[in-house]
């Protein structure tokens, strides 16, 4: 069983609905992003997401694209990362979960990444510009490697995509809960409530719920639709971003406190 699966597993256990934080590596710098790692997992983070700043993230809304800009202008590099994450993972609970581009995967070589992460002790993987009909490319090695690559569904995904990618995924799958890009909503699609039920007809694997979220709310009325994991990302990175890095540590804390306290 791998760390995702054992995580997901004692949490389903306990009845409890996990808690999914994303923040952007670099930003303001690796020296907070660790901070910020630490602060999460102490904070009520069960799992969490982290992205590596990309020069085209097309899933990314304004205030995710801005922190990867931010990042890549300080001139944060993937090798920066895996240091700091090699340095940092030893102090955390919550397994580690990458969000990365796959253009950058497949220039490094995808065997050479899924090593290189694997081994600084990264548990799992979204890339979200990767589609099903090419996936298998990954999901074959990074089975092998030991790293969960997570597959996402979005609101269009037909009956018959929903459940090959149901079939396909490792570690949870990830329900895109609209239509677009990552980002703060002031409403949810109540169409993920049946999106819900509908994957849960195929697979008893775990489902995280996420872009979109951005208040206590929102994350409560996922988890009674039926969500596993909510997973929020824009808020948290928004937070972290304003005043000076001390400030923005404070403000997530906080911020997650809520959070899990509402699921």
């Amino acid at each position: 069983m791998t760390r995702i699966s054992d995580r997901f597993k004692v949490l389903g256990q306990q009845g409890h609905c996990a808690f999914i934080p994303f923040i952007t590596a670099g930003d303001p710098d690796l020296a907070t992003t660790a901070k910020a790692l630490q602060i999460l997992d102490q904070n009520g983070a069960d799992l969490i997401e982290l992205g590596i700043p990309y020069s085209d993230p097309l899933a990314d809304g304004p205030v995710i694209q801005a922190a990867a800009t931010r990042a890549l202008q300080r001139g944060t590099k993937l090798e920066q990362v895996l240091e700091m994450l090699q340095a940092t993972i030893p102090s955390l609970s919550s397994p580690i979960v990458l969000f990365a581009y796959y253009n950058p995967i497949l220039h490094r070589g995808i065997k050479k990444f899924l090593q290189e992460i694997a081994a600084v002790g990264v548990a799992g993987l979204v890339v979200p510009d990767l589609p099903l009909e090419e996936a298998a490319g990954l999901l074959q090695p990074a089975s092998e490697i030991g790293i969960d690559v997570i597959l996402l569904v979005a609101p269009t995904s037909s009956p018959e995509r929903i459940e090959a990618i149901a079939r396909s995924c490792q570690g949870f799958i990830y329900l895109v809960s609209v239509t677009g890009v990552t980002g703060m909503r002031s409403q949810l699609e109540s169409r993920v409530s049946d999106l819900l039920k509908q994957i849960r007809g195929v697979t008893d694997k775990p489902i995280g719920v996420g872009f979109g979220i951005s208040e206590a709310a929102q994350a409560r009325q996922v988890k009674d639709w039926g969500a596993d994991a909510i997973i929020v990302g824009s808020a948290i990175v928004k937070r972290l971003a304003e005043g000076t890095p001390e400030q923005g540590l404070n403000a997530i804390a906080e911020f997650c406190q809520s959070l899990k306290a509402a699921i």
